[in-house]
C-alpha cells in the first residue's frame, strides 16, 4: 500500500541560440550536445519504461526557448549533421584505438549509442516535441512551461513586464505543444510576491520553489514541506526537498561524484592530437567537448583511470535502491506524523541526466523499474495529480526567493554583471512608456512594436547574468546581451519617429524569431486605458529608506516632521519606506498614512545588492497602492537610496518627480575615490536629472549640489530644514535631572548625531583633553550610533578621557529632547554638513551652541550673535569657543537666548508651506494624472 508520492520534476532550458547566419557558431553547440546526450537519451527511457509496462510519472517543463529551437528545422538539420558527425568520429575511434583494451569496447560503446541517437533522430524526423507529447497523452509526462525567456523575475523593474514573459510561456506552449499547460517553471526558481496573482490570470495551477520558501512562509504550513502551498491568489507552490536534491545534485556528495561514474572534464577533443581531433572540433582551432570521454572519475587529483561502464551499472543500480530506499522511510514518517499521503518533489535541470550526469537517465530507468516491479510504498506522481487529492492545502505567504547561491538573488546580481540592469530597465520603461503611448496603425509598426518586445525579452534571459557569474562563455553573453538592447534601441527609434526601416526589421525578425505570436499588449497596464481626470484633494507619495521609529541620521526625523505638518495644509501624505520588526507594514500616524515594505537581507553581503531589493520592494508596494485605489501628484524622494523607485514611478505613471538631496557622496568624502562611491555619485546624479525639481536644505547645499551635478539654477530650490515647536519652550528641569547619564553639578557638553567620520567627533574629542584640565566638572556626553562608535571609544581611552566621556549610543526622542535642555553647551565640529538639524534643536531647547564654520551649519548660526563657530578639524578653535562659553555666564544665555528668536524662521510650518509651492509648480490643471483612472480599474476588479 502506498504510504506517499514521489514527484520528479525536470527543467529543460537552453537559452536562445540561434544563428541562421553562420553554421560554426560555438555555443549553438549547447542545442546539439543536449538533443544527443540529454532529451534523446530520456525519451529512449521513457519510452522503455512504457514498452515495459512500467507505471512511472514524472512532469518535464520544456521552456519556450528550447521548444521553439527544437521545433525549427534548421537547428533540426544542423543537429542531424552533428548526429552524422559523430557517428563518424565514432568509427574513426573504432579504427583508432584497435588494440587497446582499456578504450577499444569504450569506442564501440559510443559509436553504438550515437548511431542508436542519430537512428532515433531520423525515425522522429527531428521532432522531438511530438514524442515529448505522445508520452504526454499516454498518461506519462506533464508537460509543462517555463516563463519566457527565462528572466529572474526579482529582477525585473515592472509587473506588465512579468505579465507578458508569462503570456508569451502559455502561448508558445499552446502552439507548439497542442495544450495550455498548467504549471510553470519560475527560472532559478525566482519567486517574488505578486508573480502569483499574474499567474493566476493566467490559469496557471502550480509552480516550484527552492524548499525554504516554503519553510519561512508565513503562516507556517502545517504540512511542512512536503506538501504544497496555496499562496492568497489560490496558486500551489511545491517545495524541492533538500534531501533528494542533495542526493542526486551535488557532485561531491551525491551520487553524480561516484568515483566509478564517468568523468565529464575528460575528453578526446583536448586530449588527442590536432592532426587526428582537428576536423571534429571548432574550425577556428577551438578545443571542445565532442562526447567521446574514456575516463571514470577516479578521485579528486588529476589522476584517472579507464572507465568501466559495468562498474558505472552496478554503481547506478545501487544508487537507484539507496534513493528509493530513503523516500520511502520520509514518506512512512511524514504519513505518520501528518496522516496524509505527503509529497516529496524533487525538481533538477535536465540537463544533468545524460550531460553532466552520464549515467543519469540509467538512474532513473531503474529507480523507475525498482518503483514499479518492488512494489514500493512511494509511488511516482505529477503536480497536477496530486493536487487532485485533497482540498485543503494551507494558504501561506511567500517572500522573494530562489534556488540560487545562499537562496536569493546574489548569482544574477554581483559586480561582475551588474552593468546590465540599469540598461535593461531603461529599455523597460522605454518600452512601457511606447506600448501606452503609440497605437501601432501600419502592419509594418506593429511588427516593429513586436520585435521590440522580442528583443528585449531576450535581453531579460537570465542565462546571461548566469554565465557571466559562472565565467564561462563570459564574451557571448555580454555580446548578447549588448545586441538586444542596441536592436531594441533602434526599433523603439524607429517607432518613436513612425519610420520603419522594412528590410532591416525583416533581418531582425529572422535572427531574433522568438514568440512569433508575440502581442505587444500583453505589455500594457490593465488600469491605463482611458483618459484620467483630475481628482480634489491634493496628495503626495514619499519615498524614504529611513522613518520613525528607523531612525539613523537627521533624514528620518527631516521626513517625519514635513509629512505630517503637510497634511496639516490639507494634503493626503503616503510614506512608503523599509520594514521595522514589531511595527505594522501599513498604518497612520497623525493622518500620515504610512507603508512599510519588507526588504530582505543584503545577499551577497552587498551594500548595492540591499539598495537593489530596497527599490524593488518600495515599487512593488506603490503599485499595489496604484492597484488598490490610491492615487498620487506628486512623488517625493529622499535621498539617493530610493532613487530607482522614483524613476521607475515617475515614467509608469507619469508624475512629477520632486526630489530632496540631503548630502552628496561627494561631499561626504571630499571627493569621490572608490567604485562604490562613484555608483552612488551616479545614482545621485540620475535622481537630480530626472526630478522636475531638486530640494536642498541651504545655500551651501545649492552650490554643491549645482557643482557636483551640474544642475540648472531653475530646477533648484532651497528650503531649509525645521524644528518641532514643541521644544521651543524654557528648559523643564524640574522633570527629571541628568541622570542617568551624568551626575548632578556636572556641566553637560553634548554632542548629538550619526557616529560616521565627517561627524567630527575626532575633533571634539582633541579639545576635551584639554578643556577638561581646566574645567574639571564638565560631562561629555556623545549620542548616536555609527561605524566610528568603537574607534572614538578607544581613543577616548587612550586619551585618558573614560570617566569624563559617555557614549550612549541610541536614546530615545524623549531622552535626547531632555539631555538638549540639560546641556550647557552643545557642540557639533562637523567637517562637512548638509544642514545640521540637530544643531537647530539645540537652540530651540534654549541651549548655547558651537559649530564648525561649514556647510547649512554656517547658514544656522552666526557668530557671536546666535552662537559661535569654529574652523572645522581645527581643534584649537573648537576649544577656544567652548571655553568662551564655559567662562562667560552672561555671554553664553545671550546668545541662547538670540538663537531661541532666530529659530521661528525653521518653523516646519512655514517649510510645508514652502514645499507645498514647490509641488504646485508641478501639477497644473491640465496633467495627467493616474487617480481617477486606477480607481475605476479597483472598482471593476
Amino acid at each position: 500500500m502506498s504510504h506517499g508520492y514521489f514527484a520528479l520534476v525536470l527543467h529543460a532550458h537552453l537559452p536562445y541560440v540561434r544563428h541562421p547566419e553562420r553554421d560554426d557558431v560555438l555555443e549553438e553547440r549547447w542545442l546539439y550536445e543536449a538533443v544527443t546526450e540529454c532529451y534523446i537519451p530520456l525519451l529512449q527511457v521513457f519510452q522503455g519504461l512504457q514498452r515495459d509496462g512500467v507505471d512511472f510519472r514524472l512532469a518535464l517543463s520544456i521552456s519556450p526557448p528550447l521548444a521553439a529551437m527544437l521545433a525549427d528545422p534548421l537547428l533540426q538539420k544542423r543537429t542531424a549533421a552533428h548526429l552524422e558527425q559523430l557517428v563518424e568520429l565514432g568509427e574513426r575511434e573504432v579504427e583508432r584505438t584497435v588494440g587497446d583494451a582499456s578504450f577499444h569496447p569504450l569506442a564501440r560503446m559510443y559509436r553504438d549509442r550515437f548511431q542508436g541517437a542519430r537512428d532515433f533522430y531520423q525515425e522522429v524526423q527531428g521532432d522531438l516535441l511530438q514524442e515529448f507529447c505522445r508520452l504526454e497523452a499516454a498518461g506519462r509526462l506533464e508537460l509543462f512551461t517555463a516563463v519566457g525567456t527565462h528572466p529572474f523575475l526579482p529582477y525585473l523593474l515592472r509587473e506588465e513586464t512579468m505579465r507578458a514573459h508569462i503570456q508569451a510561456a502559455v502561448a508558445s506552449h499552446e502552439r507548439l505543444l497542442g495544450r495550455r499547460p498548467r504549471g510553470i517553471w519560475l527560472p532559478e526558481c525566482g519567486f517574488v510576491p505578486g508573480v502569483d496573482r499574474l499567474l493566476r490570470e493566467a490559469d496557471i495551477q502550480w509552480f516550484c520553489v527552492d524548499s525554504h520558501a516554503v519553510a519561512a512562509a508565513a503562516p507556517p504550513s502545517r504540512l511542512g514541506t512536503t506538501s504544497p502551498i496555496l499562496t492568497s491568489a489560490g496558486v500551489a507552490a511545491f517545495a524541492r526537498d533538500p534531501q533528494s536534491s542533495e542526493q542526486v545534485w551535488s557532485s561531491r556528495t551525491g551520487y553524480p561524484g561516484d568515483y566509478d561514474y564517468r568523468e565529464y572534464y575528460r575528453d578526446i577533443g583536448y586530449d588527442l592530437d590536432w592532426e587526428t581531433i582537428g576536423s571534429y572540433v571548432h574550425p577556428e582551432g577551438i578545443r571542445l567537448h565532442t562526447g567521446f570521454k574514456y575516463y571514470r572519475i577516479t578521485g579528486y587529483g588529476a589522476h584517472k583511470e579507464p572507465y568501466n561502464p559495468e562498474w558505472a551499472r552496478e554503481k547506478a543500480a545501487g544508487h537507484a535502491r539507496h534513493f528509493l530506499a530513503e523516500r520511502q522511510a520520509q514518506v512512512r514518517a511524514e504519513r505518520q506524523k501528518h496522516g496524509r499521503h505527503p509529497v516529496i518533489t524533487a525538481p533538477f535541470d535536465a540537463e544533468l541526466f545524460g550531460h553532466w550526469w552520464f549515467e543519469g537517465p540509467l538512474f532513473l530507468d531503474m529507480l523507475f523499474r525498482q518503483m514499479h516491479f518492488d512494489q514500493a510504498d512511494v509511488k511516482s506522481i505529477t503536480p497536477t495529480q496530486y493536487l487532485e487529492r485533497y482540498t485543503d492545502y494551507p494558504v501561506c505567504e511567500m517572500e522573494m526567493s530562489s534556488w540560487g547561491r545562499h537562496g536569493y538573488g546574489d548569482v544574477w546580481l554581483q559586480g561582475k554583471n551588474e552593468w546590465i540592469y540599469p540598461v535593461i530597465q531603461k529599455a523597460e520603461e522605454q518600452f512601457n512608456h511606447l506600448v501606452h503611448r503609440i497605437e501601432p496603425v501600419s502592419s509594418q509598426m506593429q511588427r516593429a512594436m513586436a520585435q521590440a518586445g522580442r528583443e528585449l525579452m531576450l535581453a531579460q534571459s537570465s542565462d546571461w547574468a548566469f554565465i557571466m557569474d559562472s565565467q564561462t562563455m563570459v564574451e557571448y553573453a555580454i555580446k548578447r546581451t549588448k545586441q538586444h538592447i542596441a536592436r531594441f534601441d533602434r526599433l523603439a527609434a524607429m517607432i518613436e519617429a513612425d519610420a520603419v526601416d522594412e528590410e532591416w526589421l525583416a533581418q531582425v525578425e529572422e535572427l531574433d524569431g522568438l514568440f512569433p505570436d508575440l502581442n505587444p499588449a500583453w505589455f500594457r497596464s490593465p488600469w491605463r486605458q482611458k483618459p484620467i481626470v483630475k481628482g480634489k484633494r491634493p496628495s503626495v507619495l514619499m519615498l524614504t529608506w529611513e522613518y520613525p521609529p528607523m531612525t539613523v541620521g537627521g533624514l528620518s526625523r527631516h521626513v517625519y516632521d514635513l509629512s505630517r505638518y503637510l497634511v496639516q495644509q490639507g494634503w493626503e501624505v503616503h510614506v512608503v519606506t523599509t520594514e521595522v520588526q514589531g511595527y505594522p507594514h501599513t498604518e497612520t500616524v497623525e493622518g500620515v498614512h504610512i507603508h512599510r515594505a519588507h526588504v530582505m537581507k543584503p545577499f551577497g553581503n552587498q551594500f548595492y545588492h540591499w539598495v537593489f531589493q530596497l527599490n524593488r520592494m518600495l515599487l512593488d508596494t506603490c503599485r499595489s497602492l496604484m492597484a488598490a485605489g490610491h492615487c498620487f501628484d506628486v512623488v517625493h524622494a529622499h535621498d539617493w537610496l530610493v532613487s530607482a523607485a522614483a524613476q521607475g514611478l515617475k515614467e509608469a505613471f507619469h508624475l512629477p518627480l520632486v526630489a530632496t538631496i540631503h548630502a552628496t557622496e561627494h561631499g561626504r568624502n571630499q571627493g569621490i575615490h572608490t567604485e562604490l562611491q562613484q555608483r552612488i555619485h551616479r545614482l545621485e546624479w540620475e535622481l537630480t536629472y530626472e526630478a522636475a525639481r531638486v530640494i536642498v536644505c541651504s545655500r551651501h547645499m545649492e552650490r554643491e549640489v549645482q557643482d557636483v551635478f551640474q544642475l540648472p539654477t531653475d530646477k533648484m530650490r532651497v528650503i531649509p530644514n525645521g524644528v518641532d515647536p514643541a521644544l521651543l519652550q524654557p528648559p523643564s528641569l524640574n522633570e527629571g535631572g541628568p541622570e542617568p547619564f551624568a551626575r548632578s553639578g556636572e556641566r553637560i557638553i553634548l554632542f548629538v548625531g550619526r557616529l560616521v567620520r565627517e561627524k567630527g567627533v575626532s575633533t571634539l574629542l582633541e579639545a576635551a583633553v584639554e578643556v577638561v584640565k581646566v574645567h574639571p566638572d564638565t560631562k561629555w556626553i556623545i549620542v548616536g550610533k555609527g561605524p566610528m562608535k568603537e574607534v572614538w571609544e578607544a581613543e577616548a581611552q587612550r586619551l585618558g578621557l573614560a570617566e569624563k566621556i559617555l557614549f550612549t549610543g541610541f536614546i530615545s526622542d524623549a531622552d535626547r529632547n531632555r539631555l538638549l535642555q540639560l546641556a550647557e553647551i552643545a557642540v557639533f565640529p562637523s567637517w562637512y554638513e548638509p544642514f545640521g538639524i540637530v544643531a537647530l534643536e539645540a537652540m530651540a531647547a534654549g541651549t548655547s551652541v558651537v559649530v564648525s564654520d561649514t556647510g547649512g551649519l554656517a547658514d544656522v548660526v552666526d557668530h557671536d550673535k546666535n552662537g559661535l563657530k569654529a574652523y572645522p578639524g581645527d581643534a584649537t578653535s573648537l576649544l577656544r569657543q567652548i571655553r568662551t562659553l564655559l567662562e562667560d555666564g552672561g555671554k553664553s544665555r545671550r546668545l541662547a537666548e538670540a538663537a531661541r528668536e532666530h529659530i521661528y524662521r525653521f518653523d516646519w510650518k512655514r517649510i510645508a508651506d514652502q514645499t507645498t509651492a514647490v509641488y504646485q509648480e508641478m501639477i497644473a490643471p491640465e496633467a495627467i494624472d493616474v487617480r481617477e483612472e486606477v480607481a475605476a480599474h479597483h472598482e471593476s476588479r
